[in-house]
């Protein structure tokens, strides 16, 4: 793993108390795809690889399943537990993924990580969870990315000016391609691993509307925003209220993407 990345990964905890709030759910659809495609079925026992405070922790707590969750920010693994408490069946561990050893024996059905998988070091990720994968077991990924479709909202080109002007540029051409157009490179890494054979992926497109206020909060959820010099971030940020307040409703659309990867243990 990167300097960067391993910095970088570090941040979220900062945001612990508003990630909950201010990150979009994942579709229920996907929850629906991923049993369907693995066949799990509660009570199996399931690992979460990155839990943060629980947003893809709760749908399948509800669900019945068993769930051990292993969070590197003390204070995310915090907020998970305030809001898993009412599943007994349900333990958030304290730890990295690489550092994080279970009980002698202990295997699980699925192993998943949902906007996490990339802050996982690459050398150890595939042949860890697949050691820790029962027989046949599955290894689910999916993310939350901006996504950009032929229709999506002009403020993100009158910002991406200001970004540029503060060296954050977007990397790439401007727009970047359409989340059909998008490759997944999961598919490659999994079949690569030598550790997986993908069982199935889908694709997840979605819209969320925000006013400023929200927008903001969204963007102290990620990594790069955490991170970044306050000179530069207050500067972005009073030019994004600058943007919206021109408009009549003060908001903007910003479309998602998820893409769910199914791999089955070999």
């Amino acid at each position: 793993m990167s300097r960067d990345l391993h910095r970088l990964r570090a941040t979220f905890d900062r945001a612990a108390a508003s990630y909950q709030d201010a990150r979009p759910d994942y579709p229920a659809e996907l929850y629906t795809d991923l049993l369907e495609i693995t066949r799990v079925r509660p009570p199996a026992h399931l690992l979460e690889v990155g839990c943060g405070p629980g947003k893809a922790t709760l749908p399948l707590a509800r669900t019945g399943f068993r769930i051990t969750a292993v969070e590197l920010g003390e204070a995310l693994a915090a907020q998970a537990r305030l809001r898993l408490a009412a599943y007994a069946d349900v333990s958030v561990v304290t730890s990295s993924f690489e550092d994080w050893e279970p009980p002698a024996g202990l295997r699980f059905a699925l192993v998943y990580a949902a906007t996490a998988w990339k802050w996982v070091d690459p050398r150890i990720r595939y042949a860890k969870a697949a050691a820790l994968l029962d027989p046949g077991g599955h290894l689910a990924v999916w993310n939350a990315e901006h996504a950009m479709p032929a229709d999506f909202d002009p403020f993100f080109t009158e910002i991406q000016r200001v970004y540029e002007e503060i060296g954050e540029g977007h990397d790439g051409p401007w727009p970047g391609p359409t989340p059909e157009d998008r490759p997944n490179p999961l598919v490659a890494e999994f079949e690569s691993s030598g550790h997986f054979t993908v069982a199935g992926t889908k694709l997840y497109v979605w819209a969320s509307r925000y006013t400023a206020d929200e927008y903001l909060a969204l963007l102290d959820t990620f990594s790069g925003h955490i991170a970044m010099e306050p000179a530069k971030r207050e500067h972005l940020y009073r030019e994004i209220r600058r943007l919206l307040s021109a408009r009549p409703d003060g908001r903007l659309t910003r479309h998602w993407s998820a893409t769910l990867t199914v791999g089955r243990r070999r």
